[in-house]
């Protein structure tokens, strides 16, 4: 589908503007190889050859049988590795993922007791329970940037709707509407997140529903004036007198017209997402252990002062991130910048 010659001069500003354009395009590579990160950093082996039969443990699970265990038993492939049954014949052997450590793996070779000072095998150092904090840190971006996406997505979707209703039948329903959004907006966030984590967990996907409850607000009110503005416009009358459907002009009339809010505040509110998710790891009503995070490690950071390697590197990452994500914020914004266009026209 062509883009309009509007949207054609948008995309050519960001493109121009480089610092925007690298750092969406470095947030991508980013987070593409983040998907990919059991192919990159895991003790599970990428392959094995035993007793001349393949197998790839990092694409699903294998018994004991296989490797001449019990059938109850889950092979250890690192031990596996250097057994005598394995060493018998030349024709074994196991490829590992370049860094050969799980996110919840506890190193046991380690010299000294963790956390660990980065070394040449754990190149940023490994936590107090002797983790590999790179791996961790790779594990744990990928929850958070999936974590911040699906919070924005569907946040700005909840958002997009009710403001789009309040805007477009405005009236008592608007007024309603709005007393209630600021009763809402009165809610201390935190302290839900405690009383529901405490009676419900915190899991992956109650935080979801918390979040996205709680950050639609802002969007629906810069819906709700791109609506209350548009539906006055002529086009919109004249879809009316055609009969269209309301959810129609609305939704393939309006919305279109509305879209500057949306993507201009798009990547601000993925930042709103992202940091608050450390900040609940951090102070321990984030997702629950063990699973990887940046504020986590943080924490760990402060239990253990003098092992700066805890929170220099995730307090590092997390700025890096965040403000290659404040760089993508303001390219768009300033493609989007309506007083350009006024000048242009």
């Amino acid at each position: 589908m062509p883009f309009s010659p509007i949207t054609q001069r948008r995309i050519h500003k960001f493109v121009k503007t480089k610092r925007a354009y690298y750092s969406l395009w470095i947030l991508l590579i980013l987070y593409v190889i983040s998907l990919f990160a059991n192919f990159i950093a895991n003790d599970q082996p990428l392959i094995v050859k035993y007793e001349g039969r393949l197998f790839f443990p990092v694409l699903r699970f294998y018994d004991g049988s296989n490797f001449g265990m019990e059938a109850t038993d889950i092979p250890n492939y690192k031990k596996l590795r250097t057994g005598d049954a394995f060493q018998k014949n030349t024709g074994n052997w196991i490829l590992f993922p370049p860094i050969p450590y799980g996110y919840n793996e506890s190193i046991m070779e380690l010299e000294g007791n963790p956390p660990t000072p980065p070394t040449v095998h754990n190149l940023l150092g490994t936590d107090d329970r002797g983790r590999d904090i790179l791996t961790r840190l790779l594990y744990g971006y990928r929850i958070s940037f999936s974590f911040a996406l699906l919070i924005t997505f569907a946040s700005m979707t909840l958002g997009i709707i009710i403001g789009a209703l309040q805007g477009y039948w405005g009236g008592l329903f608007d007024l309603s509407m709005q007393r209630l959004i600021e009763i809402f907006s009165a809610l201390p966030f935190l302290y839900i997140v405690i009383i529901v984590g405490s009676s419900m967990g915190t899991s992956f996907g109650m935080l979801l529903i918390i979040f996205t409850i709680f950050n639609w607000v802002g969007i629906s009110y810069y819906m709700r004036s791109e609506f209350l503005k548009l539906r006055e416009i002529q086009f919109v009358e004249a879809a009316k007198a055609l009969g269209i459907k309301d959810w129609k002009i609305m939704f393939r009339h309006i919305l279109p017209n509305a879209m500057t809010p949306i993507i201009t505040f798009l990547p601000f509110d993925l930042i709103g997402s992202f940091s608050s998710l450390s900040a609940l790891d951090y102070l321990g009503f984030g997702l629950p252990a063990p699973t990887p995070s940046w504020g986590e490690l943080m924490r760990q950071g402060m239990d253990n002062i003098f092992s700066y390697w805890l929170s220099l590197f995730p307090v590092i990452a997390l700025f890096l991130v965040l403000l290659l994500i404040a760089f993508v914020g303001e390219g768009i914004r300033d493609a989007f910048d309506p007083k350009e266009y006024q000048k242009m026209e």
